[in-house]
């Protein structure tokens, strides 16, 4: 990653990549303009939240439906409830990391994991940090070359160097990025795609597109499903120019679904009230 100008800032103007930030502009400020975001935005906000943990989830193979996850209040008695349970801790988490983002990202996933890892049965020596040379990784969805532990630290270290740095990169570039860095590396033991997946909730947050966190991205990626999900991942993993369009398009939108699912809950709240 070159020092000496801002990788990410090139990576927007790929082929198709600015029209995917102009459309999620345009989608988000759809939402953020319904009449009930003025009045109503914290509920908006939490129902944004469990709609994107229960995406995070089904990506991760815990494929519940939403009124399985509203209604479920046990989240230990099985592998899928942890699941859900851990997407749910994270999103909750999310928002009270933005500052420390800024400043240490990799305290941040070394937390993410954490609290995703939580009552998983995780050994506590593997829990918040990136793993060692042979390490195993229990990451069964997603079927990528696994890069060793030493290619693992400099490539963190590299994108936690970019993100303190700030650029002029369009947020969609910069959490898309996040979220395939992420799951190219799969830095730690367990839970990489729910840890990736809230990284780009909270560059989306942090940046300022989306600062309600309103139009979850996990909600998209899980309605696109795994297929589409992996074959958008293996474009990011092959580094070509049409790859990482092919990426980040892809999470654009995965944004944009989840500002329309945001705005069908506002559409259902205006129509309760009238």
């Amino acid at each position: 990653m070159s020092t000496t100008a801002d990788p990410l800032a090139a990576l927007g103007a790929l082929p198709g990549v600015p029209e995917a930030v102009d459309s999620v502009r345009k989608a988000v400020d759809r939402v953020y303009g319904h009449r009930v975001m003025r009045r109503r935005s914290n509920e908006i906000t939490a129902e944004a939240a469990l709609r994107g943990a229960r995406g995070s989830a089904a990506l991760s193979g815990a494929d519940w439906a939403l009124e399985e996850v509203r209604r479920r209040t046990d989240f230990s008695i099985d592998e899928e409830s942890r699941t859900v349970g851990a997407a749910l801790r994270l999103t909750a988490e999310a928002g009270q990391l933005l500052s420390i983002w800024r400043q240490s990202p990799l305290r941040v996933l070394a937390r993410l994991h954490l609290v995703a890892a939580s009552g998983a049965g995780v050994s506590d020596e593997l829990v918040g940090r990136p793993r060692l040379a042979g390490e195993p990784v229990d990451e069964p969805l997603v079927e990528l070359p696994l890069p060793g532990a030493d290619e693992v630290a400099g490539r963190l270290e590299g994108l936690s160097q970019l993100i303190i740095a700030g650029g002029s990169a369009p947020a969609l570039v910069t959490a898309a990025v996040v979220h395939g860095e992420l799951m190219a590396l799969r830095p730690f033991g367990s839970h990489n795609g729910l840890v990736a997946r809230t990284a780009e909730r909270i560059v989306l947050i942090g940046s300022g597109l989306d600062p309600k966190s309103v139009c979850p991205a996990e909600v998209g990626h899980g309605e696109l499903g795994r297929a589409a999900y992996a074959a958008a991942l293996d474009g990011y993993a092959s580094g070509t120019p049409e790859g990482m369009a092919a990426w980040i398009t892809h999470c654009g939108r995965a944004v944009e679904l989840g500002a329309r699912e945001s705005t069908a809950v506002c559409e259902a709240l205006q129509r309760g009230a009238a």
